[in-house]
């Protein structure tokens, strides 16, 4: 074993998983990884056990990936754990970043969660109407799942993290470049984001127009222009308010941007600054029905939240639904 190898572990929270496999799409690049690195956790390619990271002492990982949010209790004390373990922790994924598309689930209450997917989904036979519970009894023997907290967190909501990776998933040269900066020693300050410092429409090529728009439509509701904006065609495509990075991959394949990759630098909240953008395109009339009638194009969108907080929501302003208090203090 070649001596001084950097020391990496990867965590799989509250996700799709597309984080692990986004790592394995490094492709020939995880060789020249290997050479310099020793893997010591990652459960979900090797046979590792939470004891076997409890038994480190604390620093002992060079760098931890650590992809998903932070939805249960077990998620929650891996990732308190990983950042004793580990000298330097990265939010691996939007998930991990941001709060992911999980974090859509803050729009509802634990127990409505577990009671429409135990009782209410179509495919779902349980006429008795059993939720799961954390603790239970079968053949004398108790049984216990992770708790399900009430609200799906970032990484950073949970712990100190050091750097970000954005992406859903992350795209291989971002994490190239991040692995070079480690081994080389050369990684920024603190709090970094590995990714570009302007908007999804600085890297994309389609011309952009400055149209107003008089409706709101889907992308399956129009014939799409390749090579127009498709704000301009009044498509919902969050590339102003999303930062640069991915060169602008889903534009260019006529897919609208959902926001993976994070508000920019300098954004605090990825929605409100879509919504300002889009209020700059809005078609209205006579002045004094502005916001009737902006209210009137925008009824065409037909899930705001989902739409400009897809990945974004537990680290909004309000982090889900207000009406039992919003974001946790």
């Amino acid at each position: 074993m070649t001596e001084n190898k950097k020391k990496v572990a990867a965590y799989w929270a509250s996700s799709c998983g597309g984080c692990d496999v986004a790592l394995l799409g490094l492709h020939e690049k995880i060789v020249d990884l290997l050479e310099n690195a020793e893997i010591v956790f990652w459960p979900a390619a090797t046979d590792f056990k939470y004891d076997d990271l409890k038994g480190y002492p604390d620093d002992e990982i060079d760098i931890t990936f650590f992809n998903g949010g932070i939805r249960t209790d077990e998620n929650e004390e891996i990732a308190n754990l990983l950042r004793k373990k580990s000298k330097t922790l990265v939010a691996y994924g939007s998930c991990a970043a941001q709060g992911g598309i999980p974090g859509l689930a803050n729009m509802s209450s634990r127990e409505e969660l577990l009671e429409t997917v135990y009782t209410k989904t179509p495919t779902t036979h349980n006429p008795e109407g059993l939720i799961p519970s954390e603790v239970s009894t079968r053949d004398g023997v108790e049984l216990r799942l992770p708790g399900l907290q009430e609200r799906v967190r970032s990484l950073e909501q949970a712990v100190d993290v050091d750097f970000f990776i954005p992406g859903c998933p992350p795209p291989p040269n971002l994490t190239q470049k991040f692995l070079g900066a480690l081994l080389e020693g050369e990684l920024p300050e603190k709090g970094s984001v590995f990714a570009g410092e302007r908007t999804v429409c600085d890297e994309c090529d389609r011309e952009w127009k400055g149209k107003s728009i008089s409706e709101v439509r889907r992308p399956h509701e129009v014939e799409i222009d390749p090579d127009v904006c498709l704000l301009d065609q009044g498509i919902i495509c969050m590339g102003p308010a999303t930062r640069s990075g991915c060169g602008a991959g889903c534009p260019e394949v006529n897919v609208p941007c959902k926001g993976c990759f994070g508000p920019p630098a300098k954004v605090d909240d990825q929605g409100t600054e879509m919504l300002n953008s889009l209020a700059s395109i809005l078609q209205v009339g006579e002045e004094g029905k502005g916001l009737e009638e902006e209210r009137n194009i925008l009824s065409g969108l037909r899930d705001p939240i989902g739409s400009f907080y897809t990945y974004s929501l537990p680290s909004s302003i309000f982090g889900g639904r207000v009406d039992d208090g919003g974001k946790d203090e």
